[in-house]
């Protein structure tokens, strides 16, 4: 376990999927990230490569060969390398291999950077292609906080703020986690959805196109909150398992399949391309007030 820390903030991150597994705020004595009950859902704060989402029979087709491919991606699953690491820093890379290449024929290098700055916590991401040809992916973030923050409070005195006014449209998922087409207002005009523990019942909110760039997960009653920032992501999931006392927030950019969605993995919705040679970077900040 790797551990960051200043005087706002203890991190904690595992090799495993180099993943956070830990948001210690030192002022108030708070764990802020869900602490995976394994009963409930399994995960802290997963990173999603090379997929987002569901793929269609479990598979990717690449040059009209099948592969493997789980949901959210193997890199969740993965064991990372740990480099380059400080009290404030740590990099974290996971290289192409005999294990990766059965379910992802690419030759790569993924790295996740934690970078801690006062009471803020950068998360970055870095696709180095590695390839004799160009390479296909996506990458996104399923960071969960615990709700209420605090004792004494209850999981709907919390809601989510986005930045701008925003009408907001949820795509909506099967059963299965597909895109089925279908579209629903979530709300109109408006920077705020109220939390509630049915508001997942039927899986997560999923919004393709957002003017906003960064989400504040607030309290109605405290000045106390979570402020998630990622300016060049496109989409966002928020989620919850139904019922359980956290809230993910999900920068994304690339999506599950649509219902019966096949085809080459190439032309997948969302899916990014990178040259021979070329290296992508993205990011996103989580703050803590």
């Amino acid at each position: 376990m790797i551990i960051l820390q200043n005087e706002f903030l203890n991190v904690q991150i595992s090799p495993l999927g180099a993943q956070l597994t830990s948001l210690f705020n030192k002022l108030n004595q708070t764990e802020h990230l869900w602490q995976a009950d394994p009963s409930i859902w399994g995960f802290h704060a997963p990173n999603l490569f090379p997929v987002v989402g569901e793929c269609f029979n479990r598979e990717i087709q690449v040059n009209g060969q099948p592969y493997p491919m789980e949901r959210h991606g193997f890199a969740r699953t993965s064991e990372f390398a740990i480099h380059d690491c400080s009290e404030v820093h740590a990099k974290f890379s996971l290289s192409h291999s005999d294990i990766t290449s059965k379910s992802y024929p690419f030759k790569f290098s993924f790295q996740v950077l934690f970078d801690l700055f006062d009471a803020e916590l950068r998360i970055s991401y870095k696709v180095i292609n590695q390839d004799e040809n160009a390479i296909y992916f996506s990458v996104g973030a399923h960071p969960a906080f615990n709700i209420p923050f605090f004792k004494g409070e209850s999981y709907n005195d919390y809601y989510i703020e986005f930045e701008q006014e925003e009408e907001l449209v949820q795509h909506l998922l099967s059963e299965e986690g597909f895109f089925n087409g279908l579209t629903e207002p979530v709300i109109q005009s408006s920077k705020k959805i109220d939390l509630d523990k049915r508001l997942f019942d039927s899986g997560a909110l999923v919004f393709k196109k957002l003017s906003s760039r960064e989400v504040l997960i607030k309290n109605h009653k405290t000045p106390n909150f979570i402020s998630v920032s990622f300016p060049h992501f496109e989409s966002l999931g928020i989620w919850a398992a139904p019922g359980a006392d956290f809230v993910c927030i999900e920068p994304w950019l690339g999506y599950a399949d649509s219902v019966g969605g096949t085809g080459e993995f190439c032309n997948k919705e969302g899916i990014r391309t990178l040259e021979q040679g070329h290296v992508f970077e993205i990011d996103y900040t989580i703050g803590i007030t």
